[in-house]
């Protein structure tokens, strides 16, 4: 009969708490912060990315242009040998391009790439090939 009584004392008694509508306006909320949240995300990513890559293209151009100085020419630079001059070149390639007075360096980061067609030209947001 005691565990009747308290029962319900239990079921009358005011019950504090959130209600159904304010855990949903407060759900909507936090749904509206990430719809907003998660793209300017994105788009920071990419750019840092793209920046990324362009930054390591000029960083290995000291070392495409020592390259050039130590041998004369261009032809059989590759990632060995523009490492053995700068060994903290991370994600910088010479492309298909090397030619014995030009050469192209390609630089991805992420999804997004950088080149260079050098000697002389300007990095760009696209890789050269």
């Amino acid at each position: 009969m005691a565990s009747i009584v308290r029962l319900q004392r239990r079921i009358t008694a005011a019950e504090g708490g959130f209600t159904l509508i304010e855990l949903l306006v407060v759900l909507v909320i936090i749904g509206v912060l990430i719809a907003i949240a998660i793209p300017s995300y994105l788009a920071f990513k990419d750019r840092a990315n793209q920046k990324a890559a362009q930054a390591d293209i000029r960083a290995a151009l000291p070392a495409a242009e020592s390259y050039y100085s130590d041998n004369g020419y261009y032809t059989g630079m590759t990632v060995g040998a523009l490492k053995a001059i700068d060994a903290g070149l991370s994600s910088v390639v010479p492309g298909g391009n090397v030619t014995a007075s030009s050469y192209c360096l390609t630089s991805t980061v992420g999804n997004k790439s950088a080149g260079y067609q050098g000697p002389g030209g300007v990095v760009s947001t696209v890789a050269c090939t």
